[in-house]
């Protein structure tokens, strides 16, 4: 029996057998995909050399995203030395190591609903259409159904009016035909380094295009999303480490379930690994990254609908709250929308006696009296709330 033949019958033997209760969170589905435990939470980087998992691994990454040129044998074997695990294209030296652990996902080509260029010189023609991306989708399913598909999109997710998608520009209907093409769906925006004043500063875009993402999938499919850290191509801008912690968690509370980061800058000078260079948001990813990894087990549970709502006092700076409940304690986690402060009220859905409430990462309790407490939200703040028992 060849290598192909085995996955497919483990892929045959896992559907038959495993319980739904196995995986405690989106990854149960697929035999060979990420780690199927609660405490895992995928933590990416875009498209860096292996030669640095070992720096990635101490700042709280767990997966590659991408391999230039790659996968070589050499990459893999570096990825999986530094116990890093890597998402994919699915060529030769891939389909030899079909066994191999490291690898959790295969992706498409990134960016195909933007505008394709027609060689250096030549313009650009139209994006990929969703047709072929569904059909590729199929072709690497066949090959190896024991892992997730991951395709990644651009920022007319979020923004209709992106030019970058040429002769495609406002048609966003395009897009829930696109995710017909893939196992886990991400975009990427970067609105604190972006140069067009329809987006530049609005932090937002990012809860938008992952609110659109989910609403297309209908919930059928993962969510993931990228997150600024350099001024990639705008040498005078770049996110803050408060607002990256913001897109970080406006992602997280409006659906996303992976983050990858993109740490490419060109501007002054190139540099593929920008924030290994910066220590200040390094320092700050490395503590959002690892507070992230703690809360996992939490992050993985089911949010529950409708079980809190914000009210500002500022109705210019709206705060988005998700609720959830793991091992009997409650979690709000909340996040000022827009660049602007308020008092916000939250509501609770189950009604309690006084309840100590600490706020995570602030060295700061609230009070929560029949189910109400308030706080204090500056711009682009987020506060997350453990509610004790």
């Amino acid at each position: 029996m060849n290598r192909r033949n085995v996955v497919l019958l483990a892929v045959l033997l896992w559907s038959l057998c495993v319980s739904p209760a196995v995986a405690a969170n989106a990854y149960g589905r697929w035999v060979n995909g990420p780690d199927k435990r609660e405490a895992f939470f995928p933590i990416a980087v875009w498209l860096q050399n292996p030669a640095k998992a070992p720096q990635y691994k101490a700042a709280g990454f767990n997966t590659y995203i991408g391999l230039w040129k790659g996968p070589t044998e050499l990459q893999l074997n570096q990825l999986k030395t530094a116990g890093m695990k890597v998402v994919c294209h699915q060529n030769n030296v891939a389909m030899v190591r079909l066994d191999d652990k490291t690898i959790i996902g295969w992706m498409h080509g990134d960016e195909p609903d933007n505008a394709q260029s027609l060689g250096k010189g030549k313009g650009y023609g139209p994006p990929i259409p969703p047709a072929k991306i569904i059909a590729d989708y199929k072709r690497i399913k066949a090959n190896d159904p024991s892992r997730p598909v991951v395709l990644n999109l651009g920022q007319g997710v979020a923004w209709d009016g992106w030019y970058g998608r040429g002769v495609r520009t406002n048609h966003p209907e395009d897009y829930p035909e696109y995710i017909k093409g893939c196992d886990i769906a991400s975009f990427d925006i970067y609105p604190a380094a972006h140069s067009k004043p329809q987006v530049a500063g609005k932090l937002w875009y990012v809860a938008r295009g992952v609110e659109r993402l989910v609403k297309w999938t209908g919930g059928s499919k993962v969510i993931w999303n990228c997150i600024e850290c350099t001024r990639i191509q705008n040498p005078t801008k770049k996110a803050t480490p408060h607002q990256v912690r913001c897109e970080v968690w406006m992602s997280i509370i409006h659906g996303s379930t992976g983050l990858i980061y993109f740490v490419h800058e060109w501007q002054p000078r190139f540099n593929e690994s920008a924030i290994l260079a910066d220590p200040e948001m390094l320092t700050a990813i490395t503590g959002i990254n690892r507070q992230i990894a703690k809360l996992a087990p939490v992050l993985n549970s089911p949010a529950i609908v409708d079980g809190v709502k914000a009210v500002p006092a500022n109705p210019q700076v709206p705060i988005t709250a998700m609720m959830k409940r793991h091992k009997g304690t409650v979690y709000v986690f909340a996040v000022a929308m827009r660049n602007g402060r308020t008092k916000a009220g939250f509501k609770i859905a189950e009604p309690t006696s006084a309840k100590e409430i600490e706020v995570l990462g602030e060295n700061r309790s609230l009070i929560c009296r029949n189910g109400t407490f308030e706080d204090e939200f500056k711009a682009w703040d987020v506060h997350l709330y453990k509610i004790g028992e």
